[in-house]
């Protein structure tokens, strides 16, 4: 059976079966629970599952991941809720010196299913603390996963796919998506969690985006094609791991990248992937890898965020700057 939804509701209806399959899983966050959350991701749910399976929490970040560190030690699998990007901060000691190396610590005798949900990056007129996006600094910390549904139907799939992993995951959604419609299967096998997607098949360059520049990818790519240009859109969907053999495959094929997302540019997940894509395939790669991202700054005041985001124009200029050279 297929539906149409928006991602928001895709990710509430995960939430809603995940919490049918895993009898040992909860919720937890600020206003998860007779608000729905901040952005209703969680709407309904408390009502359906009882306050002891969604839990309103105190307006704690660091509480609350650590009170998912011991509830995932006595066998639960909790998912938190962090209401925006820039609040994560607070639980980044739980996270990174806790939950990361825990596992390691006990040499594999603690697993830790925790689920960490964080709505980033801009789009929806707020300023830095609402549209951060924080990613890079989890993808560096070993013993964590962190994974970016860009549609309704890998919001769906991949939400289940992530509680059900038996290491902590940080699951980045981007907000200026959650009300954009899609196609979710609801029988169809998915990818596995940290497999990329070529959305869109391509031979003179590739872009590489995950969450919301992942349609500022492919729209470039329509507006390219209009010039002659095939461009080839490789959703990453996982950032770490990353699914290395689909990011180089499509390097060597078409010679040129460009990789786009919305985090400033220094130490980010573009740095990786153009050092990678330099290192393992430079041989095949007709330009240096380009790349397209926030700027080096705080997010900004809401009316330059268009500014501060890449956008279809930014895209084709690196795009020709790499046939360029």
């Amino acid at each position: 059976m297929s539906t149409k939804m928006p991602l928001v509701k895709a990710l509430n209806e995960g939430l809603r079966r995940t919490l049918e399959d895993h009898p040992k899983s909860l919720i937890q966050g600020e206003d998860v629970g007779k608000l729905g959350g901040v952005f209703r991701v969680t709407d309904g749910l408390q009502k359906d599952f009882g306050e002891d399976r969604v839990v309103d929490s105190p307006l704690a970040e660091a509480g609350i991941v650590g009170t998912a560190i011991g509830l995932a030690i006595r066998g639960w699998r909790p998912v938190c809720e962090i209401q925006f990007d820039g609040f994560v901060y607070p639980a980044f000691n739980e996270i990174v010196s806790q939950l990361a190396k825990m596992p390691y610590r006990s040499s594999g005798l603690v697993s830790l299913p925790v689920v960490i949900r964080i709505p980033y990056g801009g789009g929806i007129g707020a300023i830095e603390h609402h549209c951060e996006s924080p990613e890079a600094y989890f993808c560096h910390t070993a013993g964590l996963r962190v994974v970016a549904p860009s549609t309704p139907n890998d919001a769906y799939w991949m939400i289940q796919q992530a509680v059900s992993s038996d290491d902590p995951v940080i699951f980045m959604e981007p907000k200026v998506r959650y009300h954009t419609k899609g196609e979710v299967n609801f029988d169809a096998a998915p990818l596995p969690l940290h497999s990329a997607q070529v959305v869109r098949e391509g031979t003179d360059g590739t872009l590489i985006a995950y969450g919301a520049m992942v349609q500022v990818a492919l729209d470039a790519a329509e507006a390219a094609a209009e010039d002659g240009r095939s461009l080839e859109v490789i959703d990453m969907r996982s950032l770490s791991p990353i699914d290395w053999p689909t990011l180089e495959a499509s390097a060597r094929k078409t010679g040129r990248v460009v990789v786009v997302h919305e985090a400033s540019r220094s130490f980010s997940v573009s740095s990786e992937v153009a050092a990678r894509l330099s290192e393992e395939c430079f041989y095949s790669l007709e330009a240096p890898v380009q790349r397209v991202t926030g700027f080096d700054i705080p997010f900004p005041a809401s009316r330059h965020e268009d500014l501060f985001r890449p956008d279809l124009d930014r895209v084709l200029e690196a795009v020709d700057r790499s046939f360029d050279y």
